[in-house]
């Protein structure tokens, strides 16, 4: 990392980060429910959970109302409403096999015996918002009844409930389908009057069928969607992620903003597949992403490092910033990887920054990693107070020119903050960082 050669590569990375960063985001119309100005937060079900329906033998950990009641009211009493998460989500295998007489939905009887408007009564009771799953298709992936036939019918439903957040996967139905139906049974949701946030997997199944989604149709009728695989319990899931929001974000990165958020899927952190080290990539990773932090963790038996982890507020801080502008990769070499991201404060044409340096490598020692500010597009000649989000270290005003060494360890992570800093020198004239950069390439 130290030769002129892998600083020449740090430097036409950022070109074009720095390119897009500049660029005003793009408007466009978007879903008018007023919701998600940042990605949501909250706890979802499915990946720690799945669809354990086995309540006779396995009564802890089986979808039932008492897990979603005991994860809403640890998720007051252990602090992780207090720093921002508020959604309890249920995913599949909640319903019955079949609905009821007039078509309506059923929560399963035994399992949720007291039904979704009490439990919605019991979290909004808590302080948080309570959300639920369907399908656009005959049946949910789990073999559950879908809504297709029943959209209206349906979204009427769930707001009568008091539902906050609905999620609308895609297993059973027909991809071109997708073009129209999920933008209806928005409409539908819409048309309540209850204010529910709409996450979407509409653009997932149509890439797996081989169709170019109309992303803006998308970002218009969705807060939130899915891009890419479902997550699973383990570093290489976590690692294929990551490498498909960093090899095609060019084609991803722009469709984010506030109320319309790509969703890389649920936080894993606290599970069994990650180490300490992947955990807290997976976290800095996600807010420079922009990305809704939906945690899927027993929360019973999570352990404390893994729990300071979730409720690192400066990293929620970066994830929740109010520009919503989602980061990028801006050097990739030798497992090696730097993500930034535009952050407040702004100061005059200038942005804050969050800085993720990651290690993907596997050879059993940290690698040390320096390089300048400005050749991280950190140049306004005001300065910039650094911090690290994880050590909680303060390395006070750093110029440009400064030079930052850090340590990061195999698949780990070190994240920092710059912070803009206002005029405080002798005015300087404005250079612009795309120029500057392609006259110092020679």
């Amino acid at each position: 990392m130290k030769s002129r050669r892998n600083f020449a590569v740090i430097s036409r990375s950022t070109v074009a980060c720095l390119a897009f960063m500049l660029v005003a985001v793009s408007h466009v119309s978007t879903l008018e429910n007023g919701l998600a100005r940042t990605p949501p937060m909250g706890w979802l079900s499915w990946e720690r959970f799945r669809c354990n329906t086995d309540c006779e033998g396995d009564p802890e950990n089986c979808i039932s109302e008492d897990l979603f009641r005991t994860m809403a009211d640890l998720v007051v009493s252990e602090g992780y409403a207090a720093v921002g998460y508020e959604y309890i989500n249920i995913d599949d295998c909640w319903l019955e096999k079949s609905r009821g007489p007039n078509g309506e939905l059923v929560a399963d009887k035994k399992r949720f015996p007291h039904g979704m408007k009490a439990l919605s009564n019991y979290i909004h009771a808590k302080g948080l918002k309570f959300g639920i799953y369907e399908d656009y298709g005959n049946y949910t992936c789990a073999g559950y009844p879908g809504i297709l036939g029943y959209l209206q019918q349906d979204a009427e439903l769930f707001a009568s409930w008091d539902v906050d957040f609905v999620k609308l996967d895609g297993c059973y139905s027909l991809p071109l389908d997708m073009d129209y139906g999920y933008p209806e049974f928005g409409r539908h949701l819409n048309r309540t009057g209850r204010p529910m946030i709409y996450s979407c997997s509409w653009p997932v199944y149509q890439i797996y069928a081989g169709i170019n989604p109309n992303f803006s149709s998308i970002i218009e009728h969705c807060n939130l969607w899915r891009n890419f695989d479902d997550i699973q319990d383990s570093w290489a899931s976590l690692e294929s992620i990551i490498d498909y929001y960093g090899n095609n974000q060019d084609n991803i990165a722009p469709n984010g903003g506030p109320g319309h958020w790509n969703d890389p899927d649920m936080l894993i952190i606290g599970n069994f597949g990650l180490s300490y080290e992947q955990s807290k990539t997976q976290m800095a990773l996600w807010a420079i992403l922009a990305a809704p932090l939906l945690m899927s963790v027993d929360l019973r038996t999570i352990r404390p490092e893994y729990k300071a982890i979730l409720q690192n507020k400066a990293i929620i801080d970066v994830d929740q910033d109010p520009l919503g502008i989602q980061g990028r990769r801006i050097y990739k070499h030798k497992g090696i990887e730097i993500w930034s991201r535009p952050i407040t404060p702004i100061y005059q044409t200038y942005y804050s920054y969050a800085i993720a340096f990651v290690n993907r490598r596997t050879d059993g020692t940290p690698s040390d990693v320096a390089v300048t500010l400005r050749e991280l597009g950190l140049v306004a000649q005001t300065g910039y107070r650094v911090k690290d989000l994880y050590e909680d270290v303060d390395y006070g005003i750093l110029s440009p020119n400064t030079k930052i060494k850090v340590k990061v360890n195999p698949s780990g992570v070190v994240i920092l903050r710059g912070d803009v800093q206002p005029e405080r020198f002798s005015k300087r004239p404005f250079v612009n960082p795309v120029n500057y950069f392609r006259y110092n390439q020679k």
